[in-house]
């Protein structure tokens, strides 16, 4: 029996929250201001997803635009916050000015959550060299899944690089999930799943008037509905 394919979705708010689970998400990525591409949002927005919804959600550690990690000790003490708040999944990821990890910071806001699972998020697609990255952070504790959509510029020019990094899987700093989103459309699957990825991140393709709507559960139903196909 196949196992079925992780479909996240991007929440602003309850609203999106209870539509992403409507239409068949496996999880939340748990946003506010898409406009600076996702930063840490209210501890109650998030307590009050938490109470809304029962599938997973992975909060957001960000503090500004950009790959800087600012301030690791107000990282630091929103970790804390939000974990009693009643979020225990995370996103992060954080680069120097030359492009390289921020092992400083990111293991600081690692160490904070405490073994929580965490998701390094895109900023992957903005590193001097991704593969580095990855066997820079090798064995960090919590951190499970990798976001990315192979390049900075989406899944379009980062193919390539998402299944060669596919083929890699079980290789020293290649044991994470790879969720796969940027640019993500459906008309990729098919590669994307015959390689053996099997999670996904939908943002603005999960909401058909765009950022200014809400979340539609058609819309994250058709992406169940070709995942399971597939």
């Amino acid at each position: 029996m196949s196992k079925r394919a992780v479909l996240e979705v991007i929440a602003l708010d309850v609203e999106d929250a209870i539509a992403a689970q409507a239409g068949g998400a496996d999880r939340l990525e748990v946003i506010t201001d898409i406009a600076a591409d996702g930063l840490t949002p209210p501890t109650g927005t998030v307590t009050a997803i938490r109470a809304a919804v029962d599938i997973p959600m992975r909060v957001m550690l960000r503090l500004a635009d950009g790959f800087a990690a600012g301030d690791p000790d107000r990282l630091v003490g929103l970790a804390h916050e939000l974990r009693g708040a009643g979020a225990d999944q995370f996103v992060l990821g954080f680069l120097d000015p030359h492009g390289e990890v921020d092992v400083y910071a990111v293991e600081r806001i690692a160490a904070a959550l405490d073994g929580c699972p965490w998701t390094f998020h895109r900023a992957i697609d903005h590193a001097a060299d991704r593969d580095a990255l990855r066997k820079q952070l090798d064995g960090l504790p919590g951190l499970d899944t990798y976001l990315t959509a192979g390049a900075a510029t989406g899944v379009d020019d980062g193919l390539p690089t998402l299944l060669a990094e596919a083929a890699r899987r079980g290789d020293p700093g290649y044991e994470q999930q790879v969720l796969v989103g940027g640019g993500l459309r459906l008309d990729h699957l098919p590669q994307l799943l015959a390689a053996s990825l099997d999670a996904f991140h939908i943002g603005g393709a999960a909401r058909p008037q765009g950022w200014d709507g809400p979340v539609c559960p058609a819309a994250v139903a058709q992406w169940r509905k070709v995942l399971d196909a597939g």
